[in-house]
């Protein structure tokens, strides 16, 4: 097979098919992008779960004279000092509860302040709005419930919270995001899909008698069809390129240059990550419209 011959064959197929060609480079970047990023951002959500359910705390909030006078579960009244050695004594004693740190009303203020000093009501506040609590770091995270069932029934408890509850809406989010992406790039994989299909379908038509000449002097199935092939995956393989370049892109200006300096509470992933994601990209880029040219041809091109 001459490497020349089709070399031409591929650029006269290119440009009889010029707009159409266009229309699966892009349609190719776009899918294969949302792909890359919907992987990307599915590793971020599994970083952010490995850092931040290692740091979530299950937080026990005791009752305050407001609480005593508006919340039935501090009926009872204020919690006692009594109450808040007991409950410190049995948190200690338990086997699932690595450490126990007491949070004054003060201290729970001066938090409140440095983060959300700029909301129109922290003004409003004092500390003695605030609650007392006991913030227990677990062993295990997933042994809420051992704590809950403990203390959330005991006088001058008002409320047993797990951060890692609160954790889980936001994580469930991302992954709605990430699967709203994964349909966007189903549904854009198969426009491009039926680009290729279509492109590869005219370009054949419009050649038919060079095939049917090439077929009369003998040339075989594969020699008559890989030139085809090759166009498709070409234009797969640079829809690929933009994919990647959109991919590092977002990495570089997104990411590292405006979500960093705006959101230092998440740790993002890195280049190591997106790297990792670029021959995958190119590898779908380039098989996927060659094996649809080759479908295609079975049906189209008569050999």
């Amino acid at each position: 097979m001459r490497a020349q011959f089709v070399l031409s064959e591929i650029g006269v197929g290119l440009r009889r098919n010029l707009t159409m060609t266009f229309a699966v480079i892009v349609s190719v970047a776009l899918s294969l992008a949302l792909f890359g990023g919907s992987l990307l951002m599915r590793e971020q959500v599994s970083t952010m779960k490995g850092y931040w359910y290692d740091k979530v705390n299950v937080s026990i909030f005791l009752c305050n004279k407001i609480d005593a006078e508006s919340d039935p579960a501090c009926a009872k009244g204020v919690a006692t000092d009594e109450q808040k050695k007991q409950i410190k004594a049995d948190l200690q004693k338990m086997p699932v509860v690595q450490n126990v740190q007491f949070e004054t009303a003060d201290e729970a203020y001066k938090h409140y302040k440095e983060q959300f000093g700029k909301s129109p009501i922290a003004g409003s506040l004092t500390p003695d709005q605030m609650q007392e609590s006991f913030r227990v770091k677990l062993k295990d995270p997933s042994k809420y419930a051992v704590i809950s069932s403990a203390f959330s029934q005991r006088p001058g408890v008002q409320v047993v919270q797990d951060q890692k509850t609160l954790l889980e809406n936001l994580f469930n989010l991302l992954n709605g995001m990430n699967y709203a992406a994964l349909g966007v790039m189903a549904l854009m994989l198969v426009v491009a899909l039926m680009l290729i299909v279509n492109t590869v379908r005219v370009s054949a038509f419009s050649r038919r008698r060079e095939t049917g000449i090439m077929r009369l002097v003998g040339a075989s199935s594969f020699y008559i069809q890989i030139p085809f092939i090759m166009e498709a995956a070409f234009a797969g393989l640079l829809g690929a390129g933009f994919a990647c370049v959109l991919l590092v892109g977002g990495q570089y200006f997104l990411v590292n240059n405006w979500l960093a300096h705006h959101i230092d509470v998440i740790q993002f992933i890195g280049w190591d990550a997106v790297l990792a994601k670029l021959p995958l990209v190119l590898a779908i880029g380039l098989l996927m419209p060659a094996l649809a040219a080759f479908a295609a041809l079975r049906k189209y091109l008569k050999v």
